[in-house]
């Protein structure tokens, strides 16, 4: 596939080759042109695994100061290319004069948190639509309610601790209605709370897995499109955290990790015997269990969603580098604020 996206040519197609062909970046696939671009049309190209793009077509980029990025076929970043001038110090500028400028750090914060709040109840709405018993499908509905609730309450929000207090309140209500969303093998993953480091139960130590790829694909999109990984607006600053990459996947947990562990579970497509039992009643996915889920999350990423500000379909996979691109647009003041993916 190759898609030209806020500006950005997206190519995933695997052996595509991208070379210059005038004022024009050509991509073909074994000789033939499947897609072709004018390159003022565009600000940066990212390539995805094994895609190979021409001598010229990387000196017109650098030349022009458009950016060239190399992701893996899973979408880990690998390198980027930047010419002598890039906008990309101007960017993370903004970035980090966002961050201590207190109304513009709570007007994100509040649009990351309203993101995430949003999915959650979309998660706890479709189970309880789902579910068999009536008294789960009562009780999810109601916690679906008082999510929407502390939505509501977020425009009232002063600072980012009364917004992390929303969040954590959503947290609260979602995961202590998470266990009825498990209507198969109850016995095996019984859920009675988020625990880590390290997990003490088999849907946390899944959780945990597909929180920390989540949070790969994230940093990698942050990477992509020249942020700062480490510098967030929700998430406080610690040597060593990308705060930032946390803020991102804050929208897609519901969406790419919960929705996902649900749906493993529920069809039995994870077992109780795709998890080790470790020292200090920790339990962590083996080998069979972690190659389970890293293709049913890749298969995931490539299903075709709507995208709501483009008016058109793509892979999820490319949501989280629509977002980071989405959300580079809003500190440079070229958009207004930042829309959080809600799918329709």
């Amino acid at each position: 596939m190759s898609r030209e996206l806020l500006n950005t040519l997206f190519v995933m197609t695997q052996k595509a080759y991208v070379r210059l062909d005038s004022d024009t970046l050509r991509v073909e696939l074994d000789g033939k042109t499947i897609n072709q671009v004018p390159v003022h049309h565009l600000g940066s190209v990212v390539l995805f695994g094994n895609v190979m793009i021409s001598p010229g077509a990387l000196a017109r980029c650098a030349e022009d100061g458009r950016e060239v990025t190399f992701l893996d076929m899973r979408g880990r970043y690998k390198a980027r290319l930047v010419g002598p001038t890039t906008g990309n110090i101007l960017l993370r500028h903004a970035q980090y004069a966002a961050h201590a400028n207190d109304t513009a750090r709570t007007d994100l914060a509040r649009c990351i948190v309203a993101g995430k709040l949003q999915n959650s109840r979309s998660v706890l709405l479709r189970a309880s639509r789902d579910c068999r018993s009536e008294d789960d499908a009562v009780c999810l509905h109601t916690s679906a309610e008082n999510v929407a609730c502390l939505i509501r309450a977020l425009p009232s929000a002063k600072n980012v601790e009364e917004i992390m207090g929303c969040e954590g309140q959503g947290a609260a209500v979602y995961f202590d209605s998470f266990d009825r969303m498990i209507f198969s093998q109850k016995t095996d993953f019984k859920f009675e709370g988020r625990n880590r480091r390290p997990p003490r139960d088999r849907v946390n130590a899944l959780l945990s897995f597909l929180y920390a790829v989540l949070a790969n694909d994230c940093t990698s999109a942050l990477e992509g499109v020249g942020l700062d990984p480490q510098l967030g607006f929700l998430h406080s600053l610690r040597s060593g955290r990308p705060a930032l990459s946390l803020d991102l996947m804050e929208e897609f947990r519901p969406l790419l990790a919960e929705r996902l562990a649900l749906t493993l579970i529920n069809l039995k497509q994870i077992k109780a015997d795709s998890f080790d039992e470790r020292p200090g009643h920790s339990v962590m996915l083996n080998e069979t269990g972690r190659k389970t889920v890293i293709v049913a999350y890749q298969t995931r990423k490539q299903e075709e969603v709507a995208y709501p500000l483009l008016k058109t379909k793509v892979s999820m996979g490319l949501v989280p580098h629509l977002q980071a691109r989405l959300l580079a647009r809003c500190l440079r003041g070229d958009a207004g604020s930042y829309l959080p993916y809600i799918p329709r």
